[in-house]
């Protein structure tokens, strides 16, 4: 491989915490995903390539190898990472059945939870629940939460509302797609929604630091707003649960290109 071919290639990092699905799963539509944005984008064959993480962790070790030029994160990863990280937005992700942007929903057991001094001992689970951050200041911010509220991360959400349902001290804080399921629940009466977030991004796709020059970086932003609606590019989306991208639109702390 020569110099200039690899200096031109570039790793589109997806990191999902929370969310249900393996690397080994999740490869093949990255990839398919990586292979349609490029060349939508105008990039060379095989100039943007994708990885896969559903940890944390994994995400975080990934996106410090120095051809990790680009991040496709949840919201609630972008808003603790993105200053350690150098993120810069370039795209939102329009989800199917949610579309771009999301409300996120405490709910605690029905008559217990009046307020934020209600939450004094409690301990929040949710999907978010590796991003404290966003947790208190983005879902909820017009909350002034007790010190002593622990806020932890699961994926295992039923046993959670089940939790807060018994009686314990816990509260969950559930994505959009989760809270339109909770009138389902066999116990739902024993719950109550006590807070609602305002209009959150769900997911973003961001630049790496300065690992993407800024001619790249611009068509692809171009592209990616197209996909959905170039040829063949839906394929590509739809295993994914994407319709597409939008501008970003992040709230006024966040700044976008």
């Amino acid at each position: 491989m020569s110099t200039l071919l690899a200096a031109s290639l570039a790793t589109l990092v997806f990191c999902a915490p929370g969310y249900p699905g393996g690397s080994g799963d999740a490869q093949p539509l990255v990839d398919q995903f990586a292979s349609a944005a490029g060349a939508v984008s105008g990039w060379p064959a095989g100039a943007l390539t994708a990885v896969y993480d559903p940890t944390e962790e994994g995400g975080l070790e990934k996106l410090g190898q120095t051809d990790a030029a680009l991040a496709f994160v949840p919201y609630p990863f972008y808003v603790e990472h993105a200053a350690q990280l150098h993120l810069t937005p370039l795209v939102q992700a329009d989800v199917t059945d949610v579309g771009p942007e999301q409300h996120w929903t405490l709910v605690a057991k029905a008559g217990r939870v009046t307020g934020p001094g209600s939450l004094a001992g409690y301990t929040i689970l949710s999907i978010a629940g590796y991003a404290p951050d966003f947790v208190r200041r983005s879902a909820l911010q017009a909350w002034a939460l007790p010190p002593n509220v622990k806020i932890e991360s699961t994926g295992q959400i039923l046993s959670a509302l089940r939790r807060a349902a018994n009686g314990e001290s816990v509260a969950v804080l559930l994505d959009q797609t989760q809270a339109a399921a909770l009138p389902t629940l066999p116990f739902a009466a024993e719950l109550k929604a006590v807070t609602q977030s305002p209009e959150l991004p769900v997911a973003i796709i961001a630049v790496v630091g300065s690992r993407l020059s800024a001619d790249r970086a611009r068509a692809l932003q171009a592209g990616l707003l197209k996909m959905g609606r170039a040829p063949g590019s839906a394929d590509s989306l739809a295993p994914l649960r994407l319709r597409g991208f939008v501008r970003p639109k992040l709230p006024s702390r966040s700044t976008a290109p």
